[in-house]
């Protein structure tokens, strides 16, 4: 197949929009699945984790391939609960398109604005579909509106509805001027009603209005008040929406089969193939500052980057990667240039969800799962040995809140260690570390649900019963002031002694993370200690000093130093950075920073009051408050995490459960002096317990 017929793509949007519907409806439309699965029956194909069909939310994002009018596409259905924004992260990373679905009552959610940003980082071309147009409350004319305001979206539709909410009938296709009801299974052409024809004509005049801007052609035309062919627009739309100048937009209700075809239409018409998409730009592996390019050809040396790690009981550890371009055969040998190692790869599959279809080679555009990788993780850039570069990262957002957790079983200690670093290989976001101290096992995330649904999988699928702290915010440690701090150490222990004197600059760094500056000259600490240096510090920036806390964003500059030919080694040297580093990092205004939490409430009117009120309490700052839906607001602002727990039960009892809110992690902010001696109180307290 031509790669102009390939199509990778995302769907993404709010926690029930109703994603997984839609991914349903499509498997079944192209053939892939025999019966469509339901997300409240725990029957759908994309979610096969236990989780996902106990919850009905997708957690993993999983790909899929399917076939429709002669063009192949790679579908990754993602997650769309805040505590999961990673695995919409590494999708939007090695997808081409995406279909952005909203829903046609709630409108744009929080989460939509969420995905949306991340989409715009990674430049994503994306079309809409608003779903449940058959749902009391359906407005598809307000979610339009909103997409432009609050996305700045440039959202034209491309698609009108023929009524709404139980009177929903069917969609009008603008541009062709054709309109479709549905029955059951069956899609049926029909003339526009003779109600609506006024309001499709003015839609398909919004187009060509907005389509003259790109295209000289469609502007002499609409100058001349000319008709405009309908292949004409089509062709100027795919150009505008490949280059992210508009968002056409499509209707429908899935869940009832209607308009999941048109939208499968869509996609090839106007989502990009990986030849549009063009070839990527990777950064030398010894000068960051030289770029090489990858073409989307098989004749270009093999790119790939591995999205996603999934451990299977079945086949053990799963690699997914996109190639970006050559092609990759089993057996073949493969460099891993993020970690300059060697891999071999084993077996090679294309994935229909829970299905495997063993291939013997992959090409470019191709998303597949490669068994037998030892060294790669999310992230990693694979290539040929001789063709090595860097392909961009994927973001990965820092965890806020923790867990201390315990196996019920003394002896289960081992197997837990083995279980939870299968899981952190796997989701980047999930972190685990134990503290030597207190002898616990500490496992961080990205909210409340990602924890337990970590608990969970390590019951039922590691079979390791786990007894579960209290859940505590991650903080982090920085500085306030630039110090130097000067530390000899010397120690005599009868026969060879160790000896390491370094003299270190402490400056805040805010913003730029851990930075470290050898300014050493003549020698004064031998070339070969200078990084033994750096590692010391590094060390101690896992454990804190001032709390026990990561400590972040902080710049050391090693000014000096002094050494012993005999007694000097790289231990010592790692002992006394981190004991100057320590000393130096007490006396620079040592602070505490907690996370805050970007949140949004939809509420009806009568309670705003109490729920500002309550915000207040809770040290949250209002930052807007707008009329969501006649008699309904949301409130946007920002509050400490450390005040959340426990909100969901708090909101449902002031708003007699009519209010619901999202968070997602916005930044760390400094503690006030007050509530950080209370804390590093408490967790006194809890250490000598």
């Amino acid at each position: 197949m031509p790669l102009t017929r390939l199509r990778n793509i995302g769907i993404a949007a709010h926690i029930d929009a109703g994603k997984t519907t839609v991914t349903e409806r499509i498997l079944f439309f192209t053939g892939t699945t025999r019966k469509m699965g339901e997300v409240h029956d725990g029957q759908a194909t994309m979610d096969f984790m236990k989780q996902e069909q106990e919850r009905g939310i997708t957690i993993a994002s999983a790909a899929i391939t399917c076939a429709w009018k002669g063009s192949q596409i790679n579908i990754i259905d993602t997650p769309g609960h805040v505590d999961f924004t990673v695995e919409v992260e590494r999708s939007l990373r090695v997808i081409d398109g995406m279909v952005a679905l909203f829903c046609a009552v709630g409108g744009v959610e929080p989460q939509s604005e969420t995905v949306w940003n991340q989409a715009d980082r990674y430049r994503v071309p994306r079309i809409a579909f608003i779903n449940k147009m058959d749902r009391t409350g359906a407005d598809f004319t307000e979610v339009v509106t909103q997409m432009n305001k609050y996305l700045d979206a440039n959202a034209l539709p491309f698609q009108l509805p023929m009524g709404a909410e139980e009177d929903f009938a069917g969609v009008i296709d603008v541009i062709s001027r054709k309109a479709y009801t549905f029955r059951e299974l069956e899609q049926i052409e029909i003339e526009i009603p003779a109600v609506y024809k006024s309001k499709a004509e003015e839609a398909r005049y919004s187009i060509v209005e907005k389509l003259a801007e790109f295209d000289d052609e469609i502007m002499g035309l609409f100058l001349e008040d000319k008709e405009v062919s309908e292949v004409l627009l089509k062709k100027t739309a795919r150009y505008a929406t490949l280059k992210l100048l508009i968002t056409p937009v499509f209707t429908g209700a899935a869940y009832k089969n209607k308009g999941v075809q048109l939208l499968l239409d869509a996609v090839i018409s106007y989502l990009p193939s990986p030849i549009d998409i063009g070839a990527v730009v990777g950064t030398d592996v010894n000068d960051p500052e030289k770029t090489h390019t990858r073409h989307p050809s098989s004749h270009d040396p093999f790119s790939a980057l591995a999205f996603k790690l999934i451990h299977d009981p079945f086949v053990g550890q799963q690699t997914f990667i996109r190639i970006f371009s050559g092609s990759l055969k089993s057996g073949m040998p493969i460099i891993n240039s993020t970690k300059d190692k060697q891999e071999r790869i084993g077996r090679i599959y294309k994935i229909h969800a829970k299905d495997r279809e063993e291939v013997k080679e992959a090409g470019p555009g191709d998303i597949v799962a490669l068994i037998g990788m030892k060294f790669t993780k999310t992230g990693d850039t694979l290539c040929e040995p001789g063709h090595r570069l860097y392909l961009e990262s994927i973001h990965i957002p820092p965890t806020v809140i923790e867990l201390k957790i315990l196996p019920m079983k003394r002896k289960d200690q081992e197997k837990l260690g083995e279980a939870l670093g299968k899981l952190a290989n796997e989701d980047p976001s999930f972190t685990v570390r134990f503290d030597d101290e207190t002898e616990e096992t500490i496992i961080s995330g990205m909210g409340e649900l990602h924890l337990e649904i970590i608990v969970d999988r390590l019951k039922h699928e590691f079979d390791v019963e786990v007894e579960v702290g209290e859940p505590a915010v991650a903080f982090r440690e920085t500085i306030t002031s630039e110090v130097e701090s000067n530390y000899k150490h010397s120690k005599q222990t009868g026969g060879k002694g160790q000896f390491a004197q370094t003299v270190i600059r402490i400056e805040p760094n805010e913003g730029n993370g851990y930075e470290f500056i050898d300014k050493i000259k003549g020698g004064a600490i031998p070339n070969e200690y200078i990084p033994s240096v750096n590692k010391g510090i590094v060390k101690t920036l896992d454990r804190g000093v001032l709390a026990g806390f990561p400590i972040v964003d902080v710049k050391v500059v090693l000014l000096d130093g002094g050494f012993h030919p005999v007694d000097s080694s790289d231990m010592a040297f790692q002992t006394c950075a981190s004991i100057c580093f320590k000393n130096g990092f007490l006396k620079a205004n040592p602070i505490l920073l907690e996370p805050v939490m970007k949140i949004e409430i939809n509420t009806p009117d009568d309670y705003i009051g109490n729920i500002v009120g309550d915000l207040n309490k809770r040290r949250g700052k209002i930052e807007s408050m707008r009329r969501h839906r006649k008699g309904a607001q949301k409130v946007n602002g920002f509050v400490p995490l450390m005040e959340m727990f426990g909100y969901a039960t708090q909101l449902r009892n002031i708003s007699s459960g009519r209010a619901n809110y999202s968070m997602e992690f916005y930044k760390y902010l400094p503690l006030t002096k007050s509530i950080q001696e209370e804390v590093i109180k408490k967790l006194a307290v809890k250490k000598e317990r």
